[in-house]
């Protein structure tokens, strides 16, 4: 593994892993993040201003993308697989509430299995995050509450448009229990199709400022009924949604959750967060001990701040020296992943011999390396990435998708 002074020689990085309850042992613990890329197929290929495509497919680009970073015992989390087309919130994105979009995950699961690969498959709902023209449905949200920044626009135009939308200007609805109810449902649905296309496991996105982050947080969650109103009712959505999920899919060691307790994303503004995602967690352990993994974004690491702002919003919570310490207590021997801002020189401390996490998600630098395990194995140097191509639909879907080439070694 190297020298003394090499950062692999105490890191577990490279080294097995079993979750699921001991189920799945992976062979190491360089794990691919979850990462919408919009590279789908439209249902609808004559779209029209008047009947706009609104549906996407998975496809055969997108089965090369994953079983290009697919390895033997390693694991992959898909991009935001939206439930219901009402939780989609980009263009591009294939759900999987029709038989002919899960036939498409099948196909990419089983490229992946075909390497030896593991595979989850990550619902994600979009909630407020969204736009009526993009979904053709009222965007739905724990409070009819407005967003935030008058001025941030859904970064999409509509179909057949050229100018992009103000978030503000299209306001939630509240969703009422009937409707909570049904989202639940849909997310149900989804992972037992998902399960049935063969993935190994579901996460649920919990984080981003997506749905169920939307009820976590005290900024998008005004309700006063048992779905808001403290830091214990606002996870009560989350609960319900986490513990119907286990039962879909054949208990708790087949699912897994996502969680940014300190992110600013999509307008997460929400107060108490300590005490909202510390009881979420701590009755997670309670209700669902046998959670294949936790999923964790690091406190400093944000998508849409320089890291000197995110550290001025953790000074005025605050909270200069947080980290996640207080959640990895919580979940004890639950295997525990973060992503954040790693690469290949401050990835090996996390996971070292008492460190804090049991693996690393990569995502960027998965994007450009579809060979990542093996490059960080034998210190090769990792390939930069282009920001320009990480989000489709683009004229040319496979660039800065899957032209990255492996590492050659020069003799």
């Amino acid at each position: 593994m190297g020298s003394l002074a090499d950062p692999r020689t105490n890191s577990k990085l490279l080294e097995p892993l079993k979750i699921a309850n001991g189920k799945i042992t992976l062979k190491h613990r360089v794990v691919l993040a979850p990462l919408t890329r919009n590279r789908g197929t439209p249902v609808n290929k004559n779209s029209t201003p008047e009947n706009p495509n609104r549906l996407w497919l998975p496809n055969d680009l997108m089965k090369e993308y994953y079983s290009q970073r697919a390895t033997d015992g390693g694991l992959l989390v898909t991009e935001g697989i939206p439930p219901s087309l009402e939780g989609n919130g980009m263009p591009g994105v294939p759900g999987i509430f029709l038989p002919e979009q899960a036939e498409g995950w099948k196909a990419i699961v089983d490229a992946v299995h075909a390497k030896g690969g593991y595979i989850y498959a990550q619902l994600w709902h979009s909630g407020r995050a969204n736009i009526p023209q993009m979904t053709g449905t009222p965007i739905q949200a724990p409070s009819a509450v407005p967003w935030d920044d008058p001025e941030e626009k859904f970064p999409y135009p509509p179909a057949h448009t050229s100018t992009q939308v103000k978030y503000a200007d299209h306001p939630p609805e509240e969703m009422t229990a009937e409707k909570i109810r049904q989202t639940i449902q849909d997310h149900v649905d989804s992972a037992k199709r998902a399960m049935a296309a063969g993935f190994d496991g579901v996460e649920l996105m919990a984080g981003n400022g997506y749905l169920v982050e939307q009820f976590l947080s005290s900024n998008s969650n005004r309700r006063a009924d048992a779905y808001g109103g403290s830091p214990e009712r606002r996870c009560t959505f989350a609960l319900e949604l986490l513990r119907a999920l286990a039962a879909a899919v054949g208990g708790a060691e087949n699912l897994a959750v996502r969680l940014s307790p300190f992110g600013l994303f999509n307008q997460a503004r929400g107060e108490q967060r300590i005490e909202t995602f510390g009881h979420l967690c701590r009755e997670l352990k309670r209700t669902l001990p046998r959670l294949s993994y936790v999923s964790f974004i690091e406190p400093r690491f944000e998508q849409i701040f320089s890291a000197g702002e995110k550290e001025r919003f953790l000074a005025s919570w605050g909270m200069e020296t947080v980290d996640l310490s207080l959640f990895r207590a919580i979940f004890a021997e639950t295997p525990f992943f973060v992503a954040g801002g790693f690469n290949d020189t401050n990835c090996w401390d996390g996971v070292a011999e008492g460190g804090p996490y049991d693996g690393i998600l990569f995502g960027r630098y998965f994007i450009s390396n579809p060979d990542l395990p093996e490059r960080l194995r034998n210190g090769y140097p990792l390939a930069k990435y282009d920001r320009s191509t990480f989000y489709g639909p683009l004229e040319e879907p496979a660039v800065g998708y899957t032209d990255y080439p492996r590492y050659t070694p020069t003799k």
